[in-house]
């Protein structure tokens, strides 16, 4: 098994601390290895590229982020994935202008400074995740990908597609026969999560959308937090949409209000979505299942 090490230049703000710290609230299982101030964040997970398991460590030092991947695939690749799904890959030097054009995303911001969307690992998670909870209350998701990490998974990572598409389990409404589907489209690349970030997040949209068993608000779950893409206003979230009405005044129209966010709309939607769930009591209760956590 093979260990790949790589340092680097954080653009914008980011602070390792307030990301582990929203990964380890929002994440549908918690990561490897849960830590307290100053800690690493440490997980395990399927690489895209391969399919092959990959122990990651994250550690920051001022702006600089170190990334050591552990395993037998392509761990340049697998770096990379890790700089995608905790957002290491985006540039926000813009972000802290976002606020200054906005005072109600300022002010998150200066409660949570540094803190970057962390996605799921991978589309093809998120896709797995946004079948276990449809029609489904999140106890109920949760118990059943526990139960196929249990069962199919290795090291407690969820398991790669060609292990899902020998799941043989009596779940409920056809949710087997859409996980098939998931992890047949994940090995077709339909799920790629470079691909899928490159493209405008409607065309990925549409192409999430043809894999049976998902929909709309799937296929916005796939983009926004599978591909972990940085400029998406969720349109199929309803706790943001009311967060957005309470403090903007329910007569504006969202798309309106996001034009100031631009080019960092989904970062802006998060934030709004965390504000929301601090003051509703709901953030720390690991009930996401939403497209913005």
């Amino acid at each position: 098994m093979a260990r790949h090490t790589v340092e680097f230049e954080v653009a914008g703000p980011w602070s390792l601390e307030n990301s582990r710290e929203f990964w380890e609230e929002m994440a549908p299982v918690p990561p490897a290895e849960a830590g307290g101030e100053g800690a690493a964040l440490r997980t395990v997970f399927h690489a895209d590229a391969d399919w092959l398991q990959v122990a990651a460590e994250v550690t920051q030092s001022g702006s600089t982020a170190r990334v050591t991947v552990t395993g037998d695939g392509d761990l340049d690749a697998a770096a990379e994935q890790v700089r995608r799904f905790l957002s290491l890959d985006v540039d926000a030097r813009g972000w802290p202008a976002v606020g200054d054009r906005d005072p109600v995303i300022g002010r998150i911001q200066a409660r949570r400074p540094g803190l970057r969307p962390c996605g799921f690992h991978s589309p093809y998670e998120a896709a797995g995740w946004a079948v276990l909870t449809q029609r489904t209350g999140m106890k109920a998701a949760h118990g059943m990908r526990d139960d196929i990490i249990s069962g199919h998974g290795t090291g407690g990572a969820f398991p790669e597609p060609e292990a899902l598409l020998r799941l043989d389990a009596e779940l409920p409404w056809r949710k087997t026969e859409y996980l098939h589907a998931v992890a047949q489209a994940a090995l077709d690349g339909v799920l790629d999560g470079a691909r899928l970030r490159f493209l405008e997040p409607q065309d990925a949209m549409r192409e999430v959308q043809q894999v049976k068993g998902l929909g709309a608000f799937a296929a916005e779950l796939v983009v926004v937090r599978g591909a972990n893409h940085p400029d998406v206003l969720p349109t199929q979230e309803g706790r943001l949409t009311a967060e957005i009405a309470e403090q903007y005044g329910p007569e504006r129209e969202p798309a309106e209000i996001a034009e100031n966010w631009r080019p960092y709309r989904t970062w802006a939607a998060l934030h709004l979505r965390v504000q929301r769930g601090e003051r509703l009591g709901t953030v720390g209760t690991r009930t996401t299942g939403t497209p913005t956590g």
